[in-house]
């Protein structure tokens, strides 16, 4: 398929692109949102296929399906008690009877790499790549080749609406705040892979500590660290991080791969994900407390109540008058026992009222101090 033909659905004879289209493109709907959540667990099975069945009756691969369902075009549910996604053939039904069934479907999620997106867009593969770097274009998924590096694969249809939207990044002089860039070393791929990947996690819960552990997925550890100081928060954070459906690649080298494309490099982007997560976690500490160990056993206590200075002054006086009824023990001072009178010394007045000492978190704390961040000149 050339340029022509893919750009032949979104703009019409017209040549420009439809709302419909547009919604397309970015995959964001009113209906289904960026990504697929979660169905309520399907109670009867005979009502749901599992996820090889579905992609055969829907004319997908598998590589395909998965894609589908991460960009939020199949909603799949989980089987009773949990386990392998599932889809409701409600689901399948409703997809079956879209216009341009299956090829629509199909086209939506193509994917192509290198090579081919420049052969698509009519420009040189060396071309496309820059254009990728620069972040003009945005992988979607990638994998590893034979020699375990990794290749970036592009959505046909992004790639028709660039096509579209910027016609003069195709042809001519590359523009010079671009060129710029390039020449620094700039490479936007995996942060873009990133950004969209935890977009459409985020999407998928409402949970605030879920919300907050995606955030802090682009951390390491020490990152992590200096963000969260609370080690239970950490933990809590690893437990409650949000999985894509299918999980993580079968092979160790993939995962390997993924793990590295998962961490923020960027300063930039290391600053923004450290604010993103103090934001989350704000709200997240708010909804409820990380659990700590042994919060199910002990049971739940009341807060301090706070007294007021004439509350303690009163009880502090009432406290005073019960001492002073008591009979008193007269101790002689031991510097100078022979100059003791025989009078009864007067007992010494109890002290005032102590004051309790309240340490407060410093208000005027900056969120940068909170992120521990001490910036790009810092030593």
């Amino acid at each position: 398929m050339t340029i022509k033909e893919a750009t032949r659905g979104y703009g019409g004879a017209g040549g420009a692109l439809g709302e419909d289209a547009i919604r397309q493109h970015t995959g964001q709907t009113a209906e289904r949102g960026l990504d697929a959540g979660a169905l309520p667990p399907c109670d009867t099975p005979a009502a749901t296929v599992a996820a090889g069945r579905a992609a055969q009756e829907l004319g997908l691969r598998r590589a395909e399906f998965e894609l589908a369902v991460h960009l939020g075009l199949i909603t799949v549910g989980s089987g009773p008690g949990g386990g392998r996604p599932r889809v409701h053939e409600k689901e399948i039904a409703r997809l079956r009877e879209q216009p341009g069934f299956p090829d629509d479907l199909a086209e939506r999620v193509r994917t192509v790499g290198t090579a081919e997106g420049a052969d698509l867009l009519g420009i040189a593969p060396a071309r496309f790549t820059r254009l990728a770097r620069a972040g003009c274009v945005s992988p979607v998924t990638f994998y590893l080749n034979r020699y375990r590096a990794v290749v970036w694969l592009y959505l046909a249809d992004e790639l028709a609406a660039l096509a579209l939207r910027e016609p003069e990044l195709l042809a001519g002089r590359t523009p010079l705040g671009m060129r710029s860039m390039l020449e620094a070393g700039a490479d936007w791929r995996a942060r873009n892979w990133r950004s969209q990947r935890i977009d459409r996690l985020l999407c998928r819960t409402d949970d605030a500590w879920a919300r907050a552990a995606v955030q802090a997925s682009a951390l390491d550890a020490v990152q992590l660290a200096e963000v969260v100081e609370d080690p239970y928060e950490r933990g809590y954070l690893v437990r409650v991080r949000p999985e894509p459906v299918f999980g993580r690649p079968a092979s160790t080298a993939a995962r390997e791969a993924m793990g590295e494309l998962l961490l923020a490099d960027d300063p930039d982007e290391l600053l923004w994900r450290r604010v993103n997560l103090t934001l989350e976690l704000d709200r997240a500490r708010e909804d409820r407390p990380a659990p700590r160990p042994g919060d199910g056993a002990r049971p739940r206590t009341t807060p301090v109540r706070v007294r007021s200075r004439a509350e303690a002054e009163a009880e502090a006086e009432a406290e005073a008058q019960t001492k002073a009824q008591a009979p008193v023990r007269v101790v002689a001072p031991p510097p100078a026992p022979a100059r003791a009178t025989a009078q009864t010394p007067t007992p010494t007045p109890p002290p005032g009222p102590a004051r309790a000492v309240v340490t407060r978190r410093p208000c005027g704390r900056g969120l940068l101090a909170r992120l521990g961040w001490r910036g790009r000149g810092a030593g």
